[in-house]
C-alpha cells in the first residue's frame, strides 16, 4: 500500500482529489435518503407546495454539506475537527409536524432559529454540565426516539396520513417491495451494497412506483438548471411554547451528538473523545442548525449510519468526508434534483424508513446493553420509557397543566423520557446499581 492510499486511514493524511471523492460519495450515498426523508414528510403532512418543496430539499443538501464541512474543519470552538457527517435530524420530526401543523412553518422555523443558539451556546459550556448526561439517560432517550418515530413510518407506509388513497392497495405492495429490497440487501449484501440497503429500497420502490403510474413528473416542467439556495422561505415568528418544546428536543439531539461523537471516537480512532470535542460538537449542531431554520430546514444533527460507516471501513480522512460534503453543496444547487426527490411516494418512504426507524430502536437497545441491566438503571428506563410512551399516548390527561406544558411535553414522548431520566439518574442513591 502506498503512501497516499494509507492516508485515507489517517485524520489529516494528505489524500488525492480523485481517490477522496469516491469515500466521500460513498458517506453521501450512506446518508442521502435519511437526509432528504424529513423535509418530504413534514412538506407532505403540512401542505407545502411541490415547489417549495423541492426548494426545501435543494436548501437540506446545502445545510447538510455546510453542516459537515463545520464538523471537519471548524470555525473558532463550533465543530469537532472529527470526520463525523451532519444532516437534517429525525428527532424533531414529531413535533415539526406537530408545531407545523397547528402554529404554521413560520413559529416553526422561529423556534429552530432560537433552538439552535441555545443549543450552541450550550455546547461552548458543556464542560460544566456534561457529567450529568450518563449513558443510561443517552440510551433510554435514544430508545424512546425509536419508539415515537414508528407510527410516522407506518403512516408512510400507508401512503401519508389523510391520503386519499391511504391503505390502498398500490401502496401496500410498493411499500412492502420496498421494504423487502432493504431487507435483502441488509441481510445479503456485501460491503458497499449492505451499506447502501435503504437507498437501493428506494430505488426499486421508485421504479416500481413509476410503472404503476404513482409518480407525477408535471412538476418538472419549467424547472431550471441552477438554482441558488432560497433564504427565508417562511416568515419566522416567534411563540414561547414552541421555542420551549424544540429547546427541549434540543437537549435531546444533544445527548445523540455526545453518543454519536463518543462512538466515533471509540470505533474508528481507538480513543475516548475530550470535553472539547463533544463540546465542539453539540456547538456545531446548534448554531448550524439556526442556519438551517433561516433556509426553512428543520435542525442538523450527526448521523449515526455514518458513524457506523468510518468505524467499519476505517476511512477518517477529514479531506475525503469533505468532498463528500461538497458533493451534497453542488447537488442542491440544482434544482431539478430536489424536483425529482419530491416525487417519491409516500409508500416508498414508509418501506424505507420503517426500517430505519427500527434500527434507531435497536441501538437504543445496543447501548442499553452496554450499561448493565441492575437495578438502578432497571428503574430509570422503565420509570422513563412507561411515563413518557404512555401518558403521551393519552394526551388529553396534561388538559389541567398550563399551555406552555402542554406543548413541550403532551405530545412529545422524547422529551418527556429525556427529562425523566435526568431527574431519575440525578436523584437515585448509587447503591442501587447492586
Amino acid at each position: 500500500m502506498d503512501k497516499s492510499s494509507s492516508n485515507i486511514y489517517q485524520l489529516d493524511g494528505r489524500v488525492p482529489v480523485l481517490q477522496a471523492v469516491p469515500f466521500g460519495l460513498q458517506h453521501v450515498l450512506a446518508m442521502f435518503v435519511s437526509n432528504i426523508t424529513p423535509i418530504i414528510i413534514l412538506a407532505n403532512i403540512v401542505g407545502i407546495s411541490p415547489e417549495l418543496s423541492a426548494a426545501l430539499v435543494q436548501n437540506c443538501m446545502v445545510i447538510a454539506g455546510i453542516g459537515t464541512l463545520v464538523q471537519l474543519y471548524p470555525v473558532w470552538r463550533v465543530g469537532s475537527r472529527l470526520p463525523i457527517v451532519m444532516g437534517i435530524s429525525f428527532t424533531f420530526l414529531s413535533l415539526a409536524i406537530f408545531i407545523g401543523t397547528t402554529q404554521g412553518m413560520g413559529v416553526l422555523m422561529g423556534a429552530v432559529v432560537i433552538g439552535g443558539i441555545f443549543e450552541g451556546l450550550l455546547g461552548l459550556f458543556a464542560k460544566h454540565w456534561i457529567k450529568i448526561i450518563a449513558p443510561v439517560v443517552a440510551a433510554t432517550v435514544v430508545t424512546a426516539i425509536g419508539f415515537s418515530l414508528l407510527p410516522i413510518g407506518a403512516n408512510s407506509f400507508a401512503g401519508g396520513q389523510d391520503a386519499a388513497d391511504f391503505g390502498a392497495a398500490h401502496n401496500w405492495i410498493v411499500g412492502t417491495v420496498t421494504l423487502l429490497t432493504c431487507l435483502g440487501c441488509q441481510v445479503f449484501g456485501k460491503g458497499f451494497f449492505r451499506s447502501l440497503s435503504v437507498l437501493i429500497g428506494l430505488i426499486v420502490g421508485y421504479i416500481l412506483s413509476v410503472c404503476m403510474g404513482m409518480v407525477d413528473f408535471s412538476g418538472l416542467n419549467g424547472v431550471g438548471f441552477i438554482s441558488l439556495p432560497k433564504i427565508l422561505p417562511f416568515k419566522l415568528e416567534f411563540d414561547l411554547g414552541a421555542i420551549l418544546s424544540v429547546i427541549a428536543i434540543f437537549c435531546v439531539s444533544a445527548t445523540e451528538t455526545i453518543g454519536d461523537t463518543s462512538a466515533l471516537c471509540s470505533g474508528a480512532l481507538k480513543r475516548l473523545p475530550t470535553d472539547r470535542e463533544l463540546g465542539a460538537s453539540i456547538s456545531c449542531d446548534g448554531f448550524v442548525s439556526s442556519i438551517a431554520g433561516i433556509f426553512g430546514c428543520t435542525p442538523i444533527t450527526s448521523f449515526s449510519q455514518n458513524v457506523g460507516l468510518a468505524s467499519i471501513s476505517g476511512v477518517v480522512n477529514r479531506f475525503a468526508i469533505a468532498t463528500g460534503a461538497c458533493i451534497m453543496i453542488l447537488g442542491g444547487i440544482f434544482p431539478a434534483v430536489g424536483t425529482i426527490l419530491t416525487t417519491i411516494p409516500q409508500a416508498v418512504l414508509g418501506g424505507c424508513t420503517i426500517m430505519m426507524f427500527g434500527s434507531i430502536m435497536f441501538a437504543g437497545f445496543g447501548m442499553l446493553a452496554k450499561c448493565g441491566f441492575n437495578d438502578r438503571n432497571m428503574v430509570i428506563v422503565a420509570l422513563s420509557l412507561s411515563i413518557g410512551l404512555g401518558f403521551t399516548q393519552a394526551s388529553a390527561m396534561f388538559n389541567i397543566f398550563p399551555q406552555i406544558i402542554r406543548t413541550v411535553f403532551a405530545e412529545n414522548c422524547v422529551a418527556v423520557v429525556f427529562l425523566l431520566a435526568v431527574i431519575l439518574n440525578l436523584v437515585l442513591p448509587k447503591s442501587k446499581e447492586a
